[in-house]
């Protein structure tokens, strides 16, 4: 798994200002539990300086750690000083975050853009829906996505996906994303290749979420059964069962022949199921 910063991890166990402000005159909100990440964060302004930041989000300890680092940078800021705040400074303010995490960071921007819109008026529009939707899975457009490129350097789609999370789940956006980094780097396009590219740790880990939640999970309630997803490390996925399933004599028939099968026919066909008692 991903290896964090001392820094990372003090600011998820201890998160500092969690929660909103009555009385805040600057909201901004962004991303979607659709998505597995949304940010709502609050500021009260006071003669143009930030006097008070707290949040509210749904995310990974990463998410957490960096809504809480953005919180910390923005007391005391003048709006002009915030204004200048990017997802790199919310980084190296935590001593810097895995590559397969970046997007929290650029969620954390994304957010005080909107908050400092929404201070002075102006429409707030929601941010997946600005530009041509390139990634229907996690509602990230072109527009977006050029802009990751050009701020952050970034030079694959595999560096594409982990500061957007654009391509991280069916793949099928991949060429798309191809063809924004050849246009932003100044490249000729060159067509993808036919055969589909092995997955990337976080297109798997969004993809057995997303069929957990959606395919495997409704089918073991209609027996009043659940399953919680434990850990992903490779292939290896680790599960614990839940509701009717704990003492269910066919458990074990359960895990292979409806669980791993399912993952295995809908994600990568290298997948083996666990089970611990987590």
């Amino acid at each position: 798994m991903w290896e964090y910063t001392d820094k990372v991890k003090e600011y998820f166990l201890e998160p500092k200002n969690v929660g909103s402000i009555d009385d805040a005159n600057a909201v901004g909100e962004v991303g979607s539990l659709a998505c597995g990440d949304a940010l709502k964060l609050f500021l009260k302004i006071e003669d143009g300086v930030i006097t008070d930041a707290k949040f509210q989000t749904f995310g990974c300890a990463s998410a957490i750690a960096s809504s809480s680092a953005l919180t910390e940078l923005l007391k005391g800021k003048t709006i002009d000083e915030a204004q200048k705040i990017t997802n790199k400074d919310i980084a190296d303010f935590l001593g810097g975050l895995p590559k397969e995490k970046m997007h929290c960071s650029v969620m954390g921007q994304e957010a005080l853009e909107a908050a400092i819109k929404n201070y002075y008026g102006e429409k707030v529009e929601k941010v997946e829906l600005e530009g041509e939707l390139v990634c229907h899975c996690f509602g990230v457009t072109d527009e977006l996505i050029r802009r990751a490129i050009r701020e952050n350097d970034l030079k694959t789609v595999e560096d594409v996906t982990n500061f957007t999370k654009a391509g991280g789940g069916c793949g099928d956006c991949v060429p798309r994303i191809q063809e924004l980094l050849d246009e932003v780097r100044g490249q000729a396009h060159t067509e993808a290749p036919a055969e589909k590219k092995p997955l990337t740790n976080i297109q798997r880990m969004q993809l057995v979420m997303q069929v957990i939640d959606e395919e495997i999970r409704p089918s073991l309630r209609k027996d009043k059964g659940d399953i919680e997803l434990v850990d992903i490390t490779g292939t290896v996925v680790q599960v614990a069962l839940r509701g009717a399933c704990t003492n269910c004599p066919a458990s074990q028939l359960t895990l292979t022949d409806f669980v791993q099968k399912t993952l295995r026919e809908l994600v990568d066909p290298d997948i083996v199921v666990k089970e611990v008692s987590a």
